[in-house]
């Protein structure tokens, strides 16, 4: 999954908490969400004079907000776990690492409780098919 088909698939899921998210889907969003962050914030400093927490900055923040929540999710649904383990974040610095690393972690293999394989229902347009089938742990 390239980084556009990422964030086509994000905000046009973005209150969409059921099925899963590959890592290159969720990645390639935190990436975008960043990227967002930083020109929103220029634009406050060079547009108000406001260095971070300017009007921009948190009109992309909130918008933001529930496409990043609904794509940790689904996520968190690749690996077998409910997305309810978001909350762990509340906990300082633990929560993230914990989260961090369910992030990171590869999708289980074939369907689970939460859906279909990701990485089977995408296929790469003028790939050969035998390229297209989804990778095997050796």
């Amino acid at each position: 999954m390239n980084f556009q088909t990422a964030i086509r698939a994000c905000l046009g899921n973005y209150a969409t908490f059921a099925g899963r998210a590959r890592r290159s889907e969720f990645w390639f969003f935190a990436l975008f969400t960043i990227l967002c962050n930083i020109v929103a914030s220029i634009l406050d400093g060079a547009l108000f004079g406001i260095q971070g927490g300017g009007p921009l900055g948190v009109i992309v923040s909130l918008g933001l907000f529930l496409p990043g929540l609904a794509a940790g999710a689904r996520r968190l649904h690749d690996g077998g776990r409910s997305g309810w383990w978001l909350l762990i974040g509340l906990l300082p610095i633990l929560g993230w690492i914990v989260l961090l690393i369910f992030y990171l972690n590869r999708g289980e293999d074939g369907p689970n409780r939460f859906g279909g394989d990701p990485r089977e229902a995408i296929a790469m347009p003028g790939t050969p098919a035998s390229l297209n089938r989804p990778w095997t742990r050796p």
